[in-house]
Protein backbone atom coordinates (compact mmCIF):
# COMPACT_ATOMS: atom_id res chain seq x y z
CA UNK A 1 0.00 0.00 0.00
CA UNK A 2 1.21 3.51 -0.86
CA UNK A 3 1.85 5.72 2.15
CA UNK A 4 0.46 8.99 0.75
CA UNK A 5 -1.01 9.89 -2.62
CA UNK A 6 -0.77 13.58 -3.51
CA UNK A 7 -3.06 14.98 -6.21
CA UNK A 8 -1.27 17.85 -7.92
CA UNK A 9 2.37 18.46 -8.86
CA UNK A 10 2.45 22.20 -8.23
CA UNK A 11 4.71 23.82 -5.61
CA UNK A 12 2.49 22.74 -2.71
CA UNK A 13 2.27 19.09 -3.76
CA UNK A 14 5.96 18.85 -4.55
CA UNK A 15 7.01 20.47 -1.27
CA UNK A 16 4.74 18.11 0.64
CA UNK A 17 6.11 15.09 -1.22
CA UNK A 18 9.67 16.08 -0.33
CA UNK A 19 8.79 16.60 3.33
CA UNK A 20 7.22 13.15 3.49
CA UNK A 21 10.17 11.50 1.76
CA UNK A 22 12.57 12.99 4.33
CA UNK A 23 10.84 10.62 6.76
CA UNK A 24 10.86 7.64 4.41
CA UNK A 25 7.15 7.70 3.50
CA UNK A 26 6.22 6.05 0.18
CA UNK A 27 4.78 8.95 -1.85
CA UNK A 28 3.03 9.00 -5.21
CA UNK A 29 2.22 12.33 -6.87
CA UNK A 30 -0.53 12.32 -9.51
CA UNK A 31 -0.69 15.19 -12.00
CA UNK A 32 -3.39 15.38 -14.66
CA UNK A 33 -1.28 17.54 -17.03
CA UNK A 34 1.11 15.56 -19.18
CA UNK A 35 3.75 18.31 -19.17
CA UNK A 36 4.75 21.01 -16.68
CA UNK A 37 3.01 24.32 -17.30
CA UNK A 38 4.88 27.14 -19.02
CA UNK A 39 2.63 29.79 -17.48
CA UNK A 40 4.30 31.97 -14.88
CA UNK A 41 1.55 32.77 -12.38
CA UNK A 42 3.77 33.56 -9.40
CA UNK A 43 6.94 35.60 -9.50
CA UNK A 44 8.77 35.08 -6.27
CA UNK A 45 9.30 33.85 -2.73
CA UNK A 46 8.66 35.86 0.41
CA UNK A 47 10.89 35.74 3.47
CA UNK A 48 9.27 32.78 5.21
CA UNK A 49 9.40 30.63 2.08
CA UNK A 50 13.05 31.60 1.61
CA UNK A 51 13.66 30.45 5.18
CA UNK A 52 11.85 27.18 4.43
CA UNK A 53 14.19 26.52 1.52
CA UNK A 54 17.17 27.35 3.73
CA UNK A 55 15.93 24.97 6.44
CA UNK A 56 15.95 22.14 3.92
CA UNK A 57 19.27 22.97 2.26
CA UNK A 58 17.68 24.18 -0.98
CA UNK A 59 18.33 27.89 -0.86
CA UNK A 60 21.50 27.91 -2.95
CA UNK A 61 19.60 26.27 -5.81
CA UNK A 62 16.95 28.99 -5.69
CA UNK A 63 19.43 31.85 -5.33
CA UNK A 64 21.23 30.63 -8.45
CA UNK A 65 18.07 31.07 -10.55
CA UNK A 66 16.49 34.06 -8.82
CA UNK A 67 17.19 37.71 -8.17
CA UNK A 68 17.22 39.30 -4.73
CA UNK A 69 15.21 42.48 -4.21
CA UNK A 70 15.54 44.52 -0.99
CA UNK A 71 12.42 44.14 1.09
CA UNK A 72 10.24 47.22 1.53
CA UNK A 73 6.94 48.11 3.08
CA UNK A 74 4.27 47.46 0.47
CA UNK A 75 0.54 47.22 0.99
CA UNK A 76 -1.99 47.72 -1.82
CA UNK A 77 0.76 49.38 -3.83
CA UNK A 78 1.65 51.81 -1.02
CA UNK A 79 5.43 51.62 -0.72
CA UNK A 80 7.55 52.67 2.23
CA UNK A 81 11.19 52.06 3.22
CA UNK A 82 11.71 48.89 5.20
CA UNK A 83 12.09 49.25 8.99
CA UNK A 84 15.38 48.39 10.62
CA UNK A 85 16.27 44.91 11.90
CA UNK A 86 13.52 42.68 10.58
CA UNK A 87 13.31 39.35 12.40
CA UNK A 88 15.06 37.33 9.69
CA UNK A 89 18.47 36.52 8.28
CA UNK A 90 16.96 36.93 4.80
CA UNK A 91 15.56 40.49 4.49
CA UNK A 92 14.78 40.29 0.78
CA UNK A 93 12.27 39.02 -1.75
CA UNK A 94 13.55 36.42 -4.20
CA UNK A 95 12.30 37.06 -7.70
CA UNK A 96 11.97 33.66 -9.36
CA UNK A 97 9.27 32.49 -11.78
CA UNK A 98 6.91 29.76 -10.64
CA UNK A 99 8.12 27.53 -13.48
CA UNK A 100 11.62 27.57 -12.00
CA UNK A 101 10.29 26.95 -8.49
CA UNK A 102 8.36 23.93 -9.71
CA UNK A 103 11.36 22.61 -11.62
CA UNK A 104 13.64 22.88 -8.57
CA UNK A 105 11.10 21.27 -6.26
CA UNK A 106 10.52 18.48 -8.78
CA UNK A 107 14.24 17.77 -8.86
CA UNK A 108 14.46 17.81 -5.07
CA UNK A 109 11.42 15.57 -4.53
CA UNK A 110 12.66 13.14 -7.17
CA UNK A 111 16.13 13.01 -5.62
CA UNK A 112 14.48 11.97 -2.37
CA UNK A 113 12.63 9.13 -4.11
CA UNK A 114 9.22 10.62 -4.93
CA UNK A 115 7.32 8.96 -7.76
CA UNK A 116 5.55 11.47 -10.02
CA UNK A 117 3.04 10.26 -12.61
CA UNK A 118 1.98 12.84 -15.19
CA UNK A 119 -1.10 12.55 -17.35
CA UNK A 120 -2.93 10.83 -14.47
CA UNK A 121 -6.19 12.48 -13.46
CA UNK A 122 -7.92 11.59 -10.21
CA UNK A 123 -11.69 11.37 -10.73
CA UNK A 124 -12.97 9.52 -7.68
CA UNK A 125 -12.08 8.51 -4.14
CA UNK A 126 -13.45 6.59 -1.19
CA UNK A 127 -12.05 5.89 2.25
CA UNK A 128 -12.41 3.51 5.15
CA UNK A 129 -10.75 2.98 8.50
CA UNK A 130 -7.58 1.63 6.91
CA UNK A 131 -6.96 3.76 3.85
CA UNK A 132 -8.10 5.62 0.75
CA UNK A 133 -8.95 4.28 -2.69
CA UNK A 134 -8.22 6.67 -5.53
CA UNK A 135 -9.82 6.16 -8.94
CA UNK A 136 -8.07 7.53 -12.03
CA UNK A 137 -9.62 8.61 -15.33
CA UNK A 138 -8.28 5.50 -17.08
CA UNK A 139 -10.03 3.23 -14.57
CA UNK A 140 -6.96 2.45 -12.48
CA UNK A 141 -7.54 2.15 -8.74
CA UNK A 142 -4.81 2.90 -6.24
CA UNK A 143 -4.75 2.30 -2.51
CA UNK A 144 -2.97 4.51 0.05
CA UNK A 145 -2.93 5.22 3.77
CA UNK A 146 -3.70 8.92 3.21
CA UNK A 147 -4.43 11.24 0.29
CA UNK A 148 -3.82 15.00 0.03
CA UNK A 149 -5.50 17.28 -2.50
CA UNK A 150 -3.02 19.88 -3.76
CA UNK A 151 -4.94 20.21 -7.01
CA UNK A 152 -5.70 23.92 -7.16
CA UNK A 153 -8.64 26.25 -6.73
CA UNK A 154 -10.99 24.00 -8.72
CA UNK A 155 -9.88 21.03 -6.62
CA UNK A 156 -11.44 17.72 -7.60
CA UNK A 157 -10.48 16.29 -4.22
CA UNK A 158 -12.29 19.05 -2.33
CA UNK A 159 -15.42 18.58 -4.46
CA UNK A 160 -15.36 14.80 -4.01
CA UNK A 161 -15.13 15.29 -0.25
CA UNK A 162 -18.08 17.67 -0.30
CA UNK A 163 -16.13 20.25 1.71
CA UNK A 164 -17.73 23.70 1.64
CA UNK A 165 -15.76 26.51 0.01
CA UNK A 166 -17.49 29.67 1.26
CA UNK A 167 -16.43 33.17 0.36
CA UNK A 168 -17.01 35.74 -2.36
CA UNK A 169 -17.22 34.95 -6.07
CA UNK A 170 -15.15 36.91 -8.55
CA UNK A 171 -16.48 40.42 -9.18
CA UNK A 172 -13.58 41.61 -11.32
CA UNK A 173 -11.32 39.89 -13.81
CA UNK A 174 -7.86 40.64 -15.14
CA UNK A 175 -6.04 39.49 -18.25
CA UNK A 176 -2.49 38.30 -17.73
CA UNK A 177 -0.02 38.04 -20.56
CA UNK A 178 3.68 37.68 -21.21
CA UNK A 179 4.46 39.24 -24.57
CA UNK A 180 7.11 40.98 -26.59
CA UNK A 181 6.68 44.70 -27.21
CA UNK A 182 7.55 46.96 -30.13
CA UNK A 183 7.12 50.29 -28.34
CA UNK A 184 10.32 52.08 -27.29
CA UNK A 185 11.30 52.17 -23.63
CA UNK A 186 10.44 55.89 -23.48
CA UNK A 187 6.79 55.09 -24.27
CA UNK A 188 6.64 52.37 -21.62
CA UNK A 189 8.19 54.68 -19.03
CA UNK A 190 5.88 57.56 -19.89
CA UNK A 191 2.71 55.47 -19.73
CA UNK A 192 3.76 53.86 -16.46
CA UNK A 193 4.33 57.29 -14.91
CA UNK A 194 1.07 58.74 -16.24
CA UNK A 195 -1.38 55.96 -15.42
CA UNK A 196 -0.69 55.09 -11.81
CA UNK A 197 -3.79 52.88 -11.80
CA UNK A 198 -4.75 49.41 -10.68
CA UNK A 199 -6.31 48.79 -14.09
CA UNK A 200 -2.94 48.18 -15.75
CA UNK A 201 0.42 47.01 -14.42
CA UNK A 202 3.39 45.91 -16.46
CA UNK A 203 7.10 45.40 -16.39
CA UNK A 204 9.91 43.23 -17.76
CA UNK A 205 9.40 39.53 -17.14
CA UNK A 206 12.02 38.39 -14.62
CA UNK A 207 12.84 35.22 -16.50
CA UNK A 208 13.16 36.12 -20.20
CA UNK A 209 14.96 39.02 -21.85
CA UNK A 210 12.81 41.28 -24.02
CA UNK A 211 9.51 39.89 -22.68
CA UNK A 212 7.07 42.00 -20.68
CA UNK A 213 4.43 40.87 -18.23
CA UNK A 214 1.13 42.81 -18.44
CA UNK A 215 -1.85 42.66 -16.09
CA UNK A 216 -4.85 44.56 -17.47
CA UNK A 217 -8.35 44.72 -16.05
CA UNK A 218 -10.93 42.99 -18.26
CA UNK A 219 -14.07 44.82 -19.32
CA UNK A 220 -16.33 41.97 -18.22
CA UNK A 221 -15.88 38.63 -16.51
CA UNK A 222 -15.74 35.68 -18.91
CA UNK A 223 -18.33 32.92 -18.63
CA UNK A 224 -15.50 30.38 -18.47
CA UNK A 225 -12.25 31.70 -17.04
CA UNK A 226 -10.43 28.61 -18.23
CA UNK A 227 -10.70 29.91 -21.82
CA UNK A 228 -7.71 32.22 -22.37
CA UNK A 229 -8.19 35.64 -23.96
CA UNK A 230 -7.21 36.18 -27.57
CA UNK A 231 -4.40 38.52 -28.50
CA UNK A 232 -6.99 40.86 -30.06
CA UNK A 233 -8.95 40.98 -26.79
CA UNK A 234 -5.75 41.66 -24.89
CA UNK A 235 -4.51 44.46 -27.14
CA UNK A 236 -8.00 45.97 -27.29
CA UNK A 237 -8.07 46.40 -23.53
CA UNK A 238 -4.59 47.92 -23.56
CA UNK A 239 -5.72 50.55 -26.08
CA UNK A 240 -8.86 51.36 -24.11
CA UNK A 241 -6.96 51.88 -20.85
CA UNK A 242 -3.57 53.18 -21.96
CA UNK A 243 -4.43 54.61 -25.41
CA UNK A 244 -1.75 52.31 -26.85
CA UNK A 245 -1.21 48.59 -27.18
CA UNK A 246 2.58 49.02 -26.95
CA UNK A 247 2.90 46.98 -30.14
CA UNK A 248 2.63 43.77 -28.13
CA UNK A 249 3.14 40.57 -30.10
CA UNK A 250 4.40 37.00 -29.88
CA UNK A 251 2.66 36.11 -26.60
CA UNK A 252 4.32 33.46 -24.46
CA UNK A 253 0.95 32.91 -22.84
CA UNK A 254 -2.34 34.68 -22.15
CA UNK A 255 -4.68 33.84 -19.28
CA UNK A 256 -7.36 35.22 -16.97
CA UNK A 257 -7.72 35.47 -13.22
CA UNK A 258 -10.38 36.87 -10.93
CA UNK A 259 -10.67 38.20 -7.39
CA UNK A 260 -12.67 35.33 -5.93
CA UNK A 261 -11.90 34.81 -2.24
CA UNK A 262 -12.76 31.46 -0.65
CA UNK A 263 -11.62 29.30 2.25
CA UNK A 264 -12.36 25.60 2.73
CA UNK A 265 -14.44 24.85 5.80
CA UNK A 266 -12.23 21.92 6.73
CA UNK A 267 -8.70 20.91 5.81
CA UNK A 268 -9.21 17.29 6.83
CA UNK A 269 -11.93 14.70 6.31
CA UNK A 270 -10.75 11.40 7.75
CA UNK A 271 -7.72 10.25 5.79
CA UNK A 272 -7.99 12.94 3.12
CA UNK A 273 -6.55 16.44 3.51
CA UNK A 274 -6.37 19.68 1.50
CA UNK A 275 -3.46 22.08 1.01
CA UNK A 276 -2.57 25.09 -1.10
CA UNK A 277 -5.14 26.55 -3.50
CA UNK A 278 -7.36 23.52 -2.96
CA UNK A 279 -7.93 24.94 0.54
CA UNK A 280 -7.91 28.69 -0.16
CA UNK A 281 -8.04 31.15 -3.07
CA UNK A 282 -7.69 34.92 -3.05
CA UNK A 283 -6.58 37.79 -5.31
CA UNK A 284 -2.83 37.79 -6.01
CA UNK A 285 -2.25 41.05 -4.12
CA UNK A 286 1.02 40.85 -2.21
CA UNK A 287 2.11 37.71 -4.03
CA UNK A 288 1.11 35.46 -1.13
CA UNK A 289 -0.62 32.51 -2.81
CA UNK A 290 2.28 30.25 -3.80
CA UNK A 291 4.04 31.04 -0.53
CA UNK A 292 0.97 30.18 1.52
CA UNK A 293 0.76 26.78 -0.18
CA UNK A 294 4.43 25.95 0.35
CA UNK A 295 4.05 26.84 4.01
CA UNK A 296 0.93 24.63 4.28
CA UNK A 297 3.03 21.73 3.04
CA UNK A 298 5.84 22.55 5.45
CA UNK A 299 3.40 22.43 8.35
CA UNK A 300 1.65 19.26 7.22
CA UNK A 301 4.52 17.09 6.00
CA UNK A 302 6.14 16.02 9.27
CA UNK A 303 2.79 15.57 10.99
CA UNK A 304 1.44 13.31 8.26
CA UNK A 305 4.71 11.37 8.21
CA UNK A 306 4.41 10.84 11.97
CA UNK A 307 0.89 9.49 11.46
CA UNK A 308 2.04 7.08 8.74
CA UNK A 309 5.03 5.99 10.83
CA UNK A 310 2.79 5.32 13.82
CA UNK A 311 4.30 7.62 16.44
CA UNK A 312 2.07 10.70 16.09
CA UNK A 313 0.57 11.80 19.40
CA UNK A 314 -3.20 12.23 19.55
CA UNK A 315 -4.33 15.41 17.83
CA UNK A 316 -1.09 16.07 15.95
CA UNK A 317 -2.61 15.66 12.49
CA UNK A 318 -5.65 17.73 13.45
CA UNK A 319 -3.30 20.55 14.48
CA UNK A 320 -2.67 21.09 10.75
CA UNK A 321 -6.17 22.55 10.31
CA UNK A 322 -6.05 24.28 13.69
CA UNK A 323 -2.84 26.11 12.79
CA UNK A 324 -3.10 26.73 9.06
CA UNK A 325 -6.80 27.58 8.66
CA UNK A 326 -6.46 30.81 10.71
CA UNK A 327 -3.32 31.75 8.77
CA UNK A 328 -5.18 31.44 5.47
CA UNK A 329 -8.14 33.39 6.87
CA UNK A 330 -5.75 36.22 7.77
CA UNK A 331 -4.27 36.20 4.25
CA UNK A 332 -7.75 36.37 2.72
CA UNK A 333 -8.57 39.33 4.95
CA UNK A 334 -5.43 41.25 4.06
CA UNK A 335 -6.05 40.73 0.33
CA UNK A 336 -9.65 41.92 0.83
CA UNK A 337 -8.29 45.02 2.54
CA UNK A 338 -5.80 45.66 -0.25
CA UNK A 339 -8.52 45.24 -2.85
CA UNK A 340 -10.63 47.89 -1.13
CA UNK A 341 -7.70 50.31 -1.02
CA UNK A 342 -7.27 49.95 -4.80
CA UNK A 343 -10.82 51.13 -5.48
CA UNK A 344 -10.97 54.59 -7.14
CA UNK A 345 -14.04 55.54 -5.05
CA UNK A 346 -13.62 58.48 -2.62
CA UNK A 347 -14.19 56.42 0.53
CA UNK A 348 -11.52 53.76 -0.12
CA UNK A 349 -9.16 56.46 -1.38
CA UNK A 350 -9.56 58.34 1.90
CA UNK A 351 -8.75 55.15 3.85
CA UNK A 352 -5.80 54.53 1.51
CA UNK A 353 -4.37 57.95 2.38
CA UNK A 354 -4.79 57.22 6.09
CA UNK A 355 -3.08 53.81 5.76
CA UNK A 356 -0.22 55.49 3.88
CA UNK A 357 0.24 57.94 6.76
CA UNK A 358 0.08 55.15 9.34
CA UNK A 359 2.76 53.19 7.46
CA UNK A 360 5.16 56.04 8.21
CA UNK A 361 5.15 54.71 11.79
CA UNK A 362 7.85 52.04 11.89
CA UNK A 363 5.85 49.55 13.96
CA UNK A 364 2.85 49.74 11.60
CA UNK A 365 5.13 49.23 8.62
CA UNK A 366 6.86 46.34 10.39
CA UNK A 367 3.53 44.73 11.27
CA UNK A 368 2.34 44.78 7.65
CA UNK A 369 5.66 43.46 6.32
CA UNK A 370 5.60 40.59 8.81
CA UNK A 371 2.01 39.84 7.80
CA UNK A 372 2.69 39.74 4.03
CA UNK A 373 5.96 37.80 4.35
CA UNK A 374 4.50 35.40 6.99
CA UNK A 375 7.34 35.87 9.48
CA UNK A 376 4.77 37.23 11.93
CA UNK A 377 2.84 33.96 12.09
CA UNK A 378 2.46 32.64 15.63
CA UNK A 379 0.59 29.40 16.27
CA UNK A 380 -1.47 29.18 19.46
CA UNK A 381 0.49 26.93 21.82
CA UNK A 382 -1.02 28.55 24.92
CA UNK A 383 0.50 31.04 27.32
CA UNK A 384 4.21 31.24 27.81
CA UNK A 385 7.36 32.81 26.42
CA UNK A 386 6.84 35.27 23.51
CA UNK A 387 8.86 32.95 21.25
CA UNK A 388 6.48 30.04 21.85
CA UNK A 389 4.53 29.24 18.67
CA UNK A 390 6.71 31.47 16.47
CA UNK A 391 9.32 30.23 14.05
CA UNK A 392 12.90 30.92 15.07
CA UNK A 393 14.91 32.77 12.45
CA UNK A 394 18.29 31.41 11.42
CA UNK A 395 20.82 32.22 14.13
CA UNK A 396 24.58 31.99 14.04
CA UNK A 397 25.88 29.38 16.47
CA UNK A 398 29.43 28.92 17.65
CA UNK A 399 29.74 25.92 15.33
CA UNK A 400 27.69 27.02 12.32
CA UNK A 401 24.15 28.13 11.45
CA UNK A 402 20.94 26.83 12.98
CA UNK A 403 19.22 26.16 9.65
CA UNK A 404 22.15 24.03 8.50
CA UNK A 405 21.18 21.61 11.28
CA UNK A 406 17.55 21.27 10.13
CA UNK A 407 17.98 19.83 6.64
CA UNK A 408 16.73 16.39 7.71
CA UNK A 409 13.30 17.61 8.83
CA UNK A 410 13.66 16.44 12.43
CA UNK A 411 12.87 18.21 15.68
CA UNK A 412 15.76 20.03 17.33
CA UNK A 413 16.61 21.00 20.90
CA UNK A 414 18.98 23.97 20.85
CA UNK A 415 20.50 23.79 24.31
CA UNK A 416 22.68 26.65 25.54
CA UNK A 417 22.87 25.17 29.06
CA UNK A 418 24.45 21.87 28.02
CA UNK A 419 22.47 20.18 30.82
CA UNK A 420 19.33 18.99 29.03
CA UNK A 421 18.52 15.69 27.32
CA UNK A 422 16.11 14.27 24.73
CA UNK A 423 17.00 10.66 25.53
CA UNK A 424 14.08 8.51 24.45
CA UNK A 425 13.23 10.78 21.53
CA UNK A 426 16.63 10.75 19.83
CA UNK A 427 15.15 9.04 16.76
CA UNK A 428 12.94 12.12 16.20
CA UNK A 429 14.73 15.04 17.89
CA UNK A 430 18.34 16.19 17.53
CA UNK A 431 20.09 17.63 20.58
CA UNK A 432 22.47 20.48 19.79
CA UNK A 433 24.44 21.80 22.76
CA UNK A 434 25.67 25.08 21.36
CA UNK A 435 25.30 28.78 22.00
CA UNK A 436 24.36 31.91 20.07
CA UNK A 437 24.75 35.57 20.90
CA UNK A 438 21.48 36.14 19.02
CA UNK A 439 19.41 33.91 21.30
CA UNK A 440 18.45 35.15 24.77
CA UNK A 441 16.80 31.97 26.08
CA UNK A 442 18.52 29.03 27.82
CA UNK A 443 17.09 26.43 25.43
CA UNK A 444 14.41 26.08 22.80
CA UNK A 445 12.71 22.99 21.37
CA UNK A 446 11.93 23.40 17.66
CA UNK A 447 9.45 21.33 15.71
CA UNK A 448 10.58 20.11 12.26
CA UNK A 449 8.94 23.23 10.75
CA UNK A 450 11.10 25.49 12.91
CA UNK A 451 8.37 26.72 15.28
CA UNK A 452 9.26 26.88 18.96
CA UNK A 453 7.37 24.23 20.94
CA UNK A 454 9.08 24.84 24.29
CA UNK A 455 11.36 27.45 25.86
CA UNK A 456 13.12 27.04 29.22
CA UNK A 457 15.86 25.24 31.11
CA UNK A 458 14.07 22.72 33.35
CA UNK A 459 14.48 19.08 32.31
CA UNK A 460 11.19 17.92 33.82
CA UNK A 461 9.31 20.72 32.09
CA UNK A 462 10.93 19.69 28.80
CA UNK A 463 9.91 16.06 29.38
CA UNK A 464 6.31 17.15 29.84
CA UNK A 465 6.30 18.92 26.47
CA UNK A 466 8.16 16.42 24.26
CA UNK A 467 5.28 13.88 24.09
CA UNK A 468 2.84 16.57 22.88
CA UNK A 469 4.74 16.95 19.62
CA UNK A 470 6.96 13.87 19.34
CA UNK A 471 4.95 11.02 20.77
CA UNK A 472 5.68 8.59 23.55
CA UNK A 473 9.06 7.89 25.06
CA UNK A 474 11.04 5.14 23.31
CA UNK A 475 12.83 3.07 25.97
Amino acid sequence: MIGVIIAGAGPTGLMLAAELRLHGVHVLVLEKDAEPTRQVRALGLHVRSIEVMDQRGLLDRFLALGKQYPISGSFAGIRKPAPQRLDTAHPYILGIPQTATERLLTEYATELGTEIRRGCELVGLSQDDHGVTAELADGTRLRSRYLVGCDGGRSTVRKLLGVGFPGEPAEAEWLLGEVEVSAPQETLTAVAAELGTADLRFGPAPHEEGVYRFVVRAENAAEDRRVPPTLDEFTGRLREIAATDFGVHSPRFLSRFGDATRLAERYRVGRVLLAGDAAHIHPPLGGQGLNLGIQDAFNLGWKLAAEVDGWAPEGLLDSYHAERHPVAAAVLDNTRAQSELLSPEPGPQAVRQLVSELMDFEEVNRYLIEKITAIGVRYDFGDGHPLLGRRLHDVQLKQGRLYELMHGGRGLLLDQTGRLSVAGWADRVDHVADGSEELDVPAVLLRPDGHAAWVGEDQQDLLSRLPQWFGTLVR
